[in-house]
């Protein structure tokens, strides 16, 4: 299971997500360290979810995806479209650095959210999940871990695909790619609509009585060439556009908020030169976001609209040389991020913030394996036009102690750069600026064993954040006021037994408030993921569990407001597919097979039991 360095000199290894690509049994992936090695040599706990297995999973948004995968706990504020948290590890959701192709994902909310909730999942080819902290290497955000979305295929092949379900959900998606010579040229195109729920029943407000639906337009075009076999390059183009429907809740009013419209668009091109022992690669990603929240009685262009319109430039410039059992990786990147928000002030009259910042970054990271042991370090420092020079850094130790089996131990730090809005301020809301504004910033270890048993492909982590500095709102301005400490079990196992494989995750998470010894709010104490995958004959079935634990909200109907707890539940998903020829495949899944009840977040259903009928056709 431990594989030997020594594949290092015989990879084209970069410093850019875009050309990760699977290489089974050895996974190539580029996510931990910025250069590509094999999965199994990434000394953190490390997931890749491929476009076969999210069509297995028939999942219908990310967040579909991300609750698979160890470490992963999600609170939404109802169905599809609605507003989500990711909490990997017990960290805030601000503490998971959302990439998208190796770029950040910009963040134009108050909150500094990454928005994970809104990327479309036809978008997806493949996702790489580290967990840990990672601002040694991509700088701010990466407390919790990373999440790295691909949206580039490496197959030769075209497809449409749709499907049908409850709740009036339909979908329509489309891939075509065609081989110019070296030339490669993809256009995608998908459609995804649902009629939605009633999220917030129990809401006195009358206008909450309707369904919350939700619709997403997606589009993604790509250009690739090789030049000649040391020099490629590509530029490619995608953009979505998200409608969701909401509830006020008990204060709300008629011409209130309860529409959301989301609009995103990017443009990336890059450049990537292999040699020998040297790969290099330069970058450049231009993104913008318009995100507005209005009234659907009186329209968007009406008093009482909301605007965030955030535009993102990024440039990232990475070197990788081979050097022994290893690799070393140095390279800079500088992010310019451009907000304007419009809205009313607290008197109702208009109001504008407008904000900018640049932060550039210098990294520096390797792995070398001196005979069972294998050492990993990296070392960052950021410059922010706040808040100057930051530093970071984390290094690993991993000791194969026999063969197959080998124990991990690793230490790091990370921060997380305030939002715009809550570091210069929002008029609009009333908040003020705050120049003495600091990161957050945490100190993690973690501990790790990992084996093949024979047929069992296992690991057993313990870990331990101390996070500084939280950011929180009082009175009129944000402050640095909290500290948390975050205590964590994780044990992953994979077996097959006969034409059975099985896939199981056991985790223990126990996070605090430093100050009140509180647990914090809309994280399970303890989960279970159990899946379970097989054929008869042609058709392919999946099983899922998932243990939910009891976890604690607020009730902000309350006066004052109040602590409450949300039991545990248990949730089974069944999904099957068949294909009727090489190139049609029909799929029908069950999601909530028991049609539990139950809330992620306090006053918000979720979905209950759906289904969904779905096929594709390939050429």
């Amino acid at each position: 299971m431990i594989k030997k360095l020594s594949l290092w000199s015989a990879l084209s290894v970069t410093a850019f997500s875009g050309w990760a690509q699977d290489s089974s049994p050895d996974t190539l992936v580029v996510t931990a360290n910025r250069f590509q090695q094999p999965v199994n040599t990434v000394l953190a706990p490390t997931d890749v979810v491929t476009r076969e297995q999210i069509d297995k999973w028939q999942a219908k948004t990310v967040l579909d995806v991300m609750r698979r995968l160890p470490g992963v706990d999600v609170a939404q504020s109802g169905g599809m479209g609605q507003l989500a948290s990711v909490f990997v590890r017990g960290t805030e959701s601000r503490h998971v650095l959302v990439l998208v192709d190796g770029v950040p994902v910009a963040r134009p909310g108050i909150s500094n959210d990454s928005d994970l909730y809104q990327i479309p999942v036809s978008l997806v080819q493949r996702v790489e999940y580290i967990r840990g902290p990672r601002s040694a290497v991509y700088g701010s955000g990466a407390i919790g871990g990373v999440v790295n979305i691909i949206t580039q295929s490496d197959e030769d092949r075209s497809q449409v695909g749709a499907g049908v379900g409850s709740k009036g959900y339909q979908e329509y998606n489309g891939t075509l790619r065609q081989r110019f010579g070296d030339t490669i040229v993809t256009a995608a195109g998908a459609y995804q609509t649902t009629n939605g729920f009633n999220v917030q029943p129990d809401s006195t407000y009358a206008g909450d009585r309707d369904r919350d639906g939700y619709r997403s337009k997606l589009f993604w075009g790509g250009v690739e060439h090789t030049f000649n076999d040391n020099f490629n390059g590509f530029f490619r183009g995608y953009g979505y556009k998200n409608n969701a429907d909401y509830d006020q809740g008990g204060w709300g009013y008629d011409g209130g908020g309860d529409e959301n419209q989301h609009y995103s668009q990017s443009w990336d091109t890059g450049l990537r030169f292999h040699s020998g022992l040297y790969s290099s690669q330069l970058l450049a990603s231009y993104q913008r976001i318009k995100d507005y929240n209005y009234s659907s009685y009186v329209g968007r262009y009406n008093t009482g609209t909301t605007l965030d319109d955030m535009e993102q430039r990024y440039i990232q410039w990475g070197n990788n040389v081979v050097i022994g059992q290893g690799s070393v990786s140095a390279g800079a990147d500088w992010k310019q991020e451009r907000l304007t928000s419009y809205g009313a002030d607290f008197t109702g009259a208009p109001a504008k913030d407008s904000y900018k910042r640049d932060n550039t970054g210098l990294y520096l990271t390797g792995q070398q394996q001196i005979d069972r042991v294998t050492l990993e370090a990296s070392g960052r420092e950021d410059h922010d036009d706040e808040f100057g020079w930051h530093g970071t850094w984390q290094t690993a130790a991993g000791w194969e102690f026999v063969d197959d089996y080998r124990v991990t131990l690793s230490y790091g730090t990370g921060f997380v750069a305030p939002s715009l809005g809550q570091q210069y301020g929002a008029e609009r809301f009333g908040i003020a600026a705050n120049p003495d504004l600091q990161p957050e910033e945490s100190k993690q270890w973690e501990a790790g064993i990992e084996g093949l048993t024979g047929p069992l492909d296992w690991r057993l982590s313990a870990y331990r954040y101390k996070i500084q500095n939280l950011i929180s709102y009082d009175n009129d301005a944000y402050y640095n006021v909290k500290s948390a400490t975050i205590k964590g079990l994780e044990w992953t196992g994979n077996i097959s037994t006969g034409p059975v494989a099985h896939s199981l995750t056991l985790q223990y998470i126990d996070p605090r408030d430093d100050e009140t010894d509180q647990v914090l709010n809309r994280r399970a104490k303890h989960q279970v993921k159990y899946n379970l995958s097989g054929n008869v004959y042609d058709l392919g079935w999946d099983v899922t569990y998932q243990y939910i634990g009891k976890r604690y909200d607020v009730d902000t109907t309350a006066s004052p407001y109040r602590t409450v707890e949300m039991g545990g539940v248990s949730l089974w998903d069944l999904a099957v597919s068949y294909p009727v020829t090489s190139a049609l495949t029909v799929r029908g899944k069950i999601a909530n097979l028991f049609d539990k009840e139950y809330e992620t977040v306090y006053g918000y259903a979720t979905a209950g039991r759906e289904y969904t009928l779905s096929g594709s056709y390939t050429f």
